[in-house]
């Protein structure tokens, strides 16, 4: 059955019982239409076209109507123009062909004598016009705009907004005409006009000169606005037209930025809105916005930007979650501008730490950390420790770092330092980078003062907790290191020292290696802590034979690392003096590398970081882990050879040694014991200075054995930091790896390259595991990677070191397994990117 009209095409749809019904009724219904359009009925085409636009509502096909739509247009009646034009919104788009059809009705509905006839045909122009039609009837348009009728003008400009934005060169044609219109008194003409000339000012530079001249018109049209009392036509919520004010707010900012004359004419009336505007209401608050952020943008005085950040701050206090929101994200912008001035609000800031809505949280914690400074470092740290205790998971690594960070640049002493990240790590030591853990080690090996103090501290924390991964690996470390001071003056308490005996610490430390939080490197810290302690003349014998025995029990571990350490430990408890030589107190390492250079690649808001930081390779250094013996490390190759566990020794050219890798190692058994520490022997004794250092230990994090090399005079100990260049190694499926080779004059043949992970959509690449493989007459070594799960906008690093013969090519077999949007990759690429000559000649 076929319905005649509209009415009884709603009506029959409605009725059906099914969706299948439904969709035969709009079959049926659509092949009587184009039956009839065959016809050529001109009388029910009107009825036909407007069936057909229903049936395109409910998204059935309809395109075979557009052509009967372009008839419609063309026809005399106003009722069909209207139809057809709306026919052609909705059933044509710019790429449609059909379309250049539309050109010829379109310039003869813009001349007609009808003024509704010629607001169709801008309304239609305005939402469908191509890049092709808007050169056609630029010239219509531009006529338009100096219609005496404010309907046709306001209409006219809009379309002048479609043709600029799809022909940017035109925008000449219509400077005159829109300055003309920014004197017109109609507010709809007005806002269209305002509209288009903040258009042609993103567009064109030049224009910015042109419509400068109307700034003081902009004031005076914007004073009108806040000034004039009740206007019943425009009233939004007891205020004047908020969306003409905020129009002229907008091109205000676009026409001040960067020119203090404009600037200085737009100072007062910004005041005044600022000033007067009712901020009760969201319609007020609304161009309380655009104004702060018109007054922040321009050229405005010190008093004027003041006034702006204390709205923002009044916004803080705002019920409405938006507002508030808007305000953080908008004092995150303007806190590097005016420091002092954000700080005023520094308490309702801290109080948005403790609101409901997560957004909220994470704006507001970006701002703490902005507003450290060395007057309040102890106030803001405190509050975000506070904060540390209950924030979610995904806070507390970025928190953790941040802490650290402030606390490292505006600590007012070290014993306050000391104590942060002790509280960082009791809190939150699950979830806090090793370079954080590696500068809190560097510290304390530079406080001799507060050593005791800290074993103290690390001791008592971990016998109250030791399901904190960070807080663990710095309790093995301090204590294996200093575990000496304990027993000279006990565990310092608040009141008085307590007394403990050898077995108390070795209990607790041996509580770790059994707990459900030990892991891998747990071990591995541990197994290095209690060797460090048996060295020591404070460890009774029934003591030493206990440690004896676990390492004994660790000699056929599974786990490769925890074997090979347990098995050479044991073997240097037979090595009498040897030993106490070989595992005597590490010197301090180089303060270097602070906790800014390790964290460049995710710069916090508000950190500044030298050029002198920025050179240190920052994230490139390891933390001081398990290391057996040490000496600090000269420049920043050495830092490198360090971490891929090669020594100073051997990379500083000494004088009449030029140590190099010799594939034949002697035979000599003190220097198979060095060997397995990859340590170069001390210069005095010629006879080994020459020998080997084979890598056997590289993920120890091993150093040069007391003792020292003599030291370089300073004047020689800062060469200039080459230029690194990284090579892109892969590049596919939203995973980019580059690699940074970097080269030591002293060490031909030996390449350390830092591998960088990063993902370039906004999936989170998870589970990722890295594989190399070199040719046969090639040696390879490699780190852990940083972390497997690789998020978006942060870069995770791997390093490896590669030893090559002289004058061969470096080439890398490298394979790659990760999990991105839930999909499973696995690859496999040969990579020779690296410049010919890296390894030395031959």
């Amino acid at each position: 059955m076929v319905h005649h009209n509209l009415k009884a095409l709603i009506k029959g749809i409605r009725a059906c019982k099914t969706v299948a019904d439904e969709r035969a009724l709009i079959q049926q219904e659509s092949a009587a239409i184009r039956a009839s359009f065959r016809e050529e009925d001109v009388y029910a085409r009107h009825n036909n076209i407007a069936k057909l636009l229903y049936i395109h509502m409910l998204g059935s096909p309809a395109h075979f109507g557009q052509i009967e739509c372009l008839k419609l247009v063309a026809s005399p009646r106003f009722g069909d123009k209207r139809l057809g034009y709306l026919g052609i919104m909705l059933l044509l788009d710019e790429k449609q062909e059909v379309l250049t059809l539309l050109t010829n009705s379109l310039k003869n509905d813009m001349n007609h004598s009808n003024m509704y006839v010629v607001g169709l045909g801008l309304c239609t122009f305005a939402n469908i016009a191509s890049e092709e039609m808007s050169r056609d009837l630029a010239d219509e348009i531009e006529k338009l705009l100096g219609s005496s009728n404010t309907y046709i003008r306001k209409k006219a400009a809009l379309c002048a907004l479609r043709v600029i934005k799809k022909v940017p060169d035109l925008t000449d044609h219509f400077i005159s005409k829109t300055k003309g219109l920014l004197t017109d008194r109609n507010h709809g003409v007005l806002l269209t006009a305002i509209t288009l000339a903040t258009e042609m000012c993103q567009i064109d530079e030049n224009c910015l000169n042109e419509f400068r001249n109307a700034v003081s018109l902009l004031v005076r049209n914007l004073k009108a606005l806040v000034t004039t009392g009740y206007s019943p036509e425009h009233d939004v919520s007891g205020i004047t037209d908020p969306f003409l004010q905020v129009k002229v707010l907008r091109l205000l900012r676009l026409l001040g930025k960067g020119d203090a004359r404009a600037s200085e004419t737009m100072n007062d009336i910004l005041a005044q809105v600022a000033t007067n505007t009712d901020s009760t209401k969201n319609v007020g608050n609304s161009i309380l916005y655009e104004t702060v952020l018109t007054i922040l943008e321009i050229e405005a005085d010190s008093g004027l930007r003041v006034m702006a950040i204390n709205i923002l701050g009044k916004f803080l206090g705002n019920r409405d979650n938006n507002i508030r929101y808007v305000a953080l994200n908008t004092l995150n912008k303007v806190v590097g501008m005016d420091t002092n001035a954000v700080q005023r609000h520094r308490n309702i800031i801290l109080d948005c730490l403790r609101d409901g809505d997560i957004s909220i949280r994470r704006r507001a914690l970006e701002l703490s950390y902005a507003l450290i400074n060395e007057q309040n470092v102890r106030v803001l740290i405190r509050e975000l420790l506070a904060f540390l205790e209950v924030a979610d998971d995904e806070f507390k690594l970025g928190m953790t770092t941040q802490i650290s960070l402030a606390a490292e640049r505006f600590a007012p002493n070290k014993r306050w330092h000391i104590d942060t990240v002790l509280r960082v790590l009791k809190l939150a030591g699950n979830f806090v980078r090793e370079e954080i853990l590696s500068a809190f080690i560097r510290l304390v090996a530079h406080t001799p003062e507060l050593q005791a103090y800290t074993a103290s501290k690390l001791y008592t924390a971990l016998q109250d907790d030791i399901s904190q991964e960070s807080l663990t690996l710095a309790a093995l470390w301090v204590i294996g290191e200093y575990g000496d001071i304990l027993f000279e003056g006990g565990v310092v308490d608040d009141d008085q020292p307590k007394r403990i005996s050898d077995k108390d610490l070795l209990d607790l430390l041996l509580t770790t290696l059994d707990s459900p939080y030990a892991n891998s490197l747990t071990r591995q810290f541990l197994l290095t802590s209690i060797t460090k302690l048996a060295s020591k003349p404070t460890t009774s014998l029934p003591q030493q034979q206990r440690i004896a025995e676990v390492l004994a029990k660790y000699t056929t571990s599974p786990e490769l690392e925890i074997q090979q350490r347990a098995v050479e430990f044991a073997s240097l408890f037979t090595l009498g003096d040897l030993k106490s030589g070989v595992l005597e107190r590490m010197p301090p390492p180089e303060l270097k590398a602070t906790v800014m250079g390790v964290v460049s690649e995710n710069k916090p808001v508000g950190s500044t970081q030298s050029g002198k930081d920025a050179d240190l390779l920052g994230d490139e250094v390891a933390p001081p882990a398990p290391v057996v013996n040490g000496q600090a490390t000269t420049n920043n190759q050495d830092l490198l050879a360090e971490i891929f566990g090669s020594s100073p020794a051997a990379s500083l050219p000494t004088a009449g040694h030029t140590p190099s890798i010799s594939p034949q190692p002697q035979k000599n058994s003190v220097q198979d014991i060095l060997g397995l520490f990859d340590s170069s022997p001390s210069p005095a004794s010629p006879a080994l200075a020459s020998s080997p250092t084979p890598p056997a230990f590289a993920t120890f994090s091993p150093q040069s054995q007391s003792p020292a090399p003599p030291r370089v005079p300073p004047q020689q100990q800062q060469p200039p930091a080459p230029r690194l260049t990284a090579y892109t190694a892969y590049d596919k499926h939203e995973l980019k790896i580059t690699l940074t080779p970097q080269t030591s004059a002293a060490r031909p043949g030996v390449i350390n390259i830092m591998a960088r992970f990063q993902v370039s959509g906004s999936n989170m690449a998870s589970g990722l595991n890295f594989q190399a493989a070199v040719p046969k007459s090639q040696q390879l070594q490699m780190l852990p990677m940083s972390n497997s799960d690789v998020h978006p906008g942060t870069t995770e690093t791997q390093q490896m070191r590669v030893m090559a013969p002289p004058g061969s090519n470096v080439r890398l077999r490298l394979r790659v397994s990760y999990t991105i949007a839930g999909q499973a990759v696995q690859d496999q690429v040969d990579f020779s990117g690296f410049p010919p000559g890296l390894t030395g000649s031959g």
